[in-house]
């Protein structure tokens, strides 16, 4: 840190004094402005006194701090709290990060560890670790119904990505149904849950304890493995966890689930990019166009969603000038049906790896190069398109 961090000390009765004394850092980045015995007292000397950073040390479950938490969180949300439980936390963990607490540690511990948790906690609370890394591309993956090949799209761009060198995660965005996990053949044995549940400051070695690993070198953070644990994730929790892995990899992917849910507008809000996934169909294509008006009066700029049409050579009576007239864009990349899909699906292996030179192989590649190298994405597509209007006039 750049500068002296004024730090109150407020001690509960039931702390152990000399433990929680000990525990506190002698540091010139750490300004001890009181260790004040007593909750009542400490809040009043708050009132007074300007701090940085708020320290509550207690013996356990205590109503008296998570009233002094919840208070002092609701005077100065920009000031962090952080917890010091000198006895046994139990149950009182969730109910302190509920209160508002940053990060909540068991004593004993040594001086070095709590000078690092406390300046970790302004760090993250300020915002400055967010603004002095470089934040990766996030790319969300939608489809406003299921059905469309939303997992399978962001498998393919995930690997294709990762091929082209680059360090990808894919995110399970839903919930209740993910099926990343089964489409990359891996086993769900860390979940959103799983890192929910273990509290504390998310940060970014933090999280990849909970990503699994595909061979192709593609981390995935998997979906909690039952529909009744979605509700432990929050918006807020997603959006602390979207910034730490962009901090860490070079490309974030999103799979979401149908619809315009709350965890999928922070989402968008939160993508650099948006891939809109639909299908040769008189319903999917549909849906695709409302998908896309509402990301439009979200005012989510129009030239950062690419529009990917799978199932595209499939003869159902619709041409490319329909695709235009009911979405009113044509598709920026289209993946013809393969019957290999569902079969490297089974495998854990997506046809990029599976089947690296089929046609759709080729096309998420090229999906994968949109987002990683867009002037030469732009350059093939017009080249693309001369060789189709060529083949049309003969």
């Amino acid at each position: 840190m750049s500068r002296r961090i004024k730090t109150l000390v407020a001690i509960d009765v039931g702390a152990d004094h000399d433990q929680v004394t000990t525990a506190m850092p002698s540091d010139p980045t750490i300004e001890i402005v009181g260790l004040v015995d007593g909750l009542d007292e400490s809040w009043a000397t708050m009132q007074e006194t300007p701090i940085d950073l708020l320290v509550v040390a207690c013996g356990g479950d205590t109503d008296r701090a998570l009233f002094l938490i919840d208070n002092a969180v609701k005077q100065h949300p920009e000031r962090p709290v952080v917890v010091l439980c000198t006895g046994t936390p139990n149950g009182f963990v969730r109910r302190a990060f509920e209160a508002g607490a940053d990060d909540i540690v068991t004593l004993p511990e040594s001086p070095d560890r709590i000078r690092f948790m406390l300046e970790k906690a302004m760090v993250r609370k300020s915002g400055a670790l967010e603004a002095s890394v470089a934040t990766a591309p996030m790319i969300c993956v939608l489809g406003p119904k299921g059905g469309t090949g939303k997992t399978l799209t962001s498998c393919n761009l995930g690997v294709g990505l990762a091929s082209q060198g680059h360090r990808v995660v894919i995110v399970d965005l839903d919930l209740q149904f993910g099926d990343v996990g089964l489409s990359l053949g891996l086993s769900p044995e860390r979940t959103l849950y799983d890192l929910v549940n273990a509290g504390g400051t998310i940060d970014a070695d933090k999280v990849g304890g909970y990503l699994a690993e595909h061979s192709s070198g593609v981390r995935v953070l998997m979906a909690p493995s039952r529909p009744d644990h979605a509700s432990t994730v929050t918006v807020q929790f997603m959006r602390d966890v979207y910034a730490s892995l962009r901090s860490s990899f070079d490309f974030v992917i999103v799979d979401t689930p149908p619809g315009f849910t709350p965890e999928v507008i922070a989402s968008i809000d939160t993508s650099t990019h948006l891939c809109m996934v639909g299908m040769m169909d008189s319903l999917s294509l549909k849906n695709t166009k409302l998908g896309l008006e509402t990301l439009q009066l979200m005012g989510y700029d129009q030239s950062r969603i690419t529009f990917l049409l799978n199932r595209a050579d499939t003869r159902v009576g619709i041409t490319d000038a329909d695709i235009l007239d009911i979405v009113g864009r044509k598709p920026d990349v289209m993946v013809p049906s393969d019957r290999d899909i569902p079969r490297s699906v089974n495998q854990g292996q997506p046809i990029v790896s599976a089947k690296p030179r089929s046609e759709a192989a080729r096309a998420f590649r090229e999906l994968a190069t949109i987002y990683s190298d867009p002037s030469s994405a732009r350059a093939g597509k017009r080249r693309r398109a001369l060789r189709r209007a060529k083949a049309e006039a003969v």
